[in-house]
């Protein structure tokens, strides 16, 4: 067992955001330690050429990446790269610095594997954001920015919100993720129509020829999330992600407030993300999916690239397995590719469709 497994009972008694900090920092005090990269490369390091991709013009040593919410304002940027990821999604951030919701807003499930959170964008707004990654970008993996709303901001300023956030992180960026999925910004969800992402995405695509995706929630019927996303595509994005966090609390025993993650999620996510898929590589061959929503080993992860994605990404995950999880899932999924006769981790995407 390794120790993080025997630390984490300990860690666990503690407030889940407190010691989520605590583990950010940590992560950034072992890089500072003499041979520190080496010693992270020890939990992260794993690297196979069957698991390397050209997406859009960029280079993903492999399809694991970290979800939105973990590094909200790119502090933690070098520390993560060395657990292994072969990308990052950093923010999600808004124009306007803002505090989130009230404490507590973050809670642990242990029993379902899951988080509950309740955070509502906390940050320090996108020029802080673009000020601090302008000092590392362009950087050896590719940098998703995911980009909010601000609480405050009404329903017919939100389209201009969006842009200059997206305007401020034009040159640091690889790629821009528009997020309208969060449970935990008042009525966020209503702008998932067709009307506002074709105004969103044609603006955006304007603004740069990077790579432009929406993330979209798993508690929408799948017509409304196939118009949505439909819309999006050929408005301007390259590609989806799905799903955000889920407000369906019958999937936990005890619920508290704010958005579902982790493996109470991982079916509805997994099922969302199917029937997207299905449609999509029909009617829009080219767009490039990533799935997240429970995915926590290399079997998941491998099942939702067979089910048309390119990539995946994880969070909760990584609160439950630890920091080795990207080398254990990257191991074993070169393994599961090999078994099934595939040369690259692209033969398989979409095998299943």
């Amino acid at each position: 067992m390794e120790i993080y497994q025997r630390l984490k009972p300990l860690l666990f008694k503690f407030d889940a955001e407190k010691m989520h900090h605590f583990s950010q920092k940590s992560l950034r005090a072992l890089r500072a330690l003499p041979f520190g990269d080496d010693m992270l490369l020890r939990l992260g390091g794993y690297s196979d050429e069957s698991l390397a991709q050209e997406i859009l013009g960029l280079r993903f040593y492999n399809p694991i990446g970290l979800a939105a919410g973990f590094d909200k304002d790119a502090q933690y940027v070098k520390p993560l790269a060395g657990l292994g990821f072969g990308h990052l999604e950093l923010g999600t951030i808004t124009k306007i610095p803002q505090s989130g919701n009230p404490k507590p807003r973050l809670f642990r499930h242990e029993s379902e594997e899951s988080l509950q959170n309740a955070m509502g964008f906390n940050n320090l707004g996108s020029v802080a954001f673009a000020t601090r990654l302008k000092k590392l970008y362009p950087f050896c993996i590719p940098l998703g920015i995911n980009i909010g709303k601000n609480k405050e901001i009404n329903e017919e300023d939100a389209a201009l919100n969006y842009q200059k956030t997206l305007e401020d992180v034009l040159d640091i960026g690889d790629y821009y993720t528009f997020n309208l999925s969060s449970p935990n910004t008042p009525n966020l969800r209503d702008l998932q129509n067709e009307k506002f992402v074709d105004s969103l995405f044609t603006m955006a695509r304007q603004k740069t020829q990077k790579p432009l995706f929406l993330k979209i929630a798993p508690d929408m019927d799948i017509d409304s999330a196939l118009s949505v996303c439909a819309k999006a595509l050929d408005s301007g994005a390259s590609g989806i992600i799905a799903t955000n966090t889920t407000t369906d609390t019958s999937l936990i025993a005890n619920p508290k407030h704010g958005g579902i993650s982790g493996a109470a999620l991982c079916e509805k996510s997994r099922e969302m993300f199917a029937a997207l898929a299905k449609t999509l590589h029909k009617t829009h061959k080219s767009a490039i999916l990533i799935s997240v929503g429970g995915v926590a080993n290399a079997k998941e992860a491998y099942s939702r690239i067979r089910l048309g994605a390119s990539l995946v990404q994880v969070y909760t995950g990584l609160i439950y397995q630890g920091p080795s999880l990207c080398a254990k899932m990257s191991q074993e999924l070169a393994a599961l590719l090999k078994a099934d006769g595939f040369d690259s981790i692209a033969q398989a995407v979409g095998a299943d469709l």
